[in-house]
């Protein structure tokens, strides 16, 4: 994240992400698109941690849902759960998305390919919830 300083818009904030490559297991090229958080998600206050990963494309990519949600887990213990300090209150819920190309937060884009994943978090570790 470059930007140290967050945008407000209502209750919501968000901090812009870059083209940064973050590593993950498969390997795929993943960056941070924004954190948005202080927006209540089902279960409380949530963080949403998005990522653009080209490769989940439905037409042309080469990375299934399977092998995404494991990068999507990675992310979760090594990315997320390391800068959940930097924004203020502690969250109920850690969401994480993937989408195959950027998409401004509340908009629908059904041309998109976007997986999401939420988690809880406990004893320092990301718990998937099951729906």
């Amino acid at each position: 994240m470059t930007d140290p300083k967050p945008e407000q818009q209502g209750s919501a904030h968000s901090l812009p992400g870059d083209a940064t490559l973050i590593p993950v297991p498969s390997g795929q090229p993943v960056a941070l698109q924004d954190v948005i958080w202080n927006v209540p998600g089902p279960d409380g206050l949530a963080v949403r941690f998005r990522f653009v990963a080209p490769q989940i494309a439905r037409d042309s990519g080469t990375i299934s849902y399977e092998v995404a949600a494991e990068d999507i887990f990675h992310l979760c213990q090594t990315y997320a759960l390391p800068r959940l300090s930097e924004f203020g209150p502690q969250p109920t819920q850690i969401i994480i998305s993937f989408s195959d190309q950027p998409v401004p937060f509340g908009e629908t884009a059904p041309e998109a390919t976007q997986f999401f994943e939420a988690f809880t978090f406990q004893d320092g570790a990301c718990i998937w919830e099951i729906y």
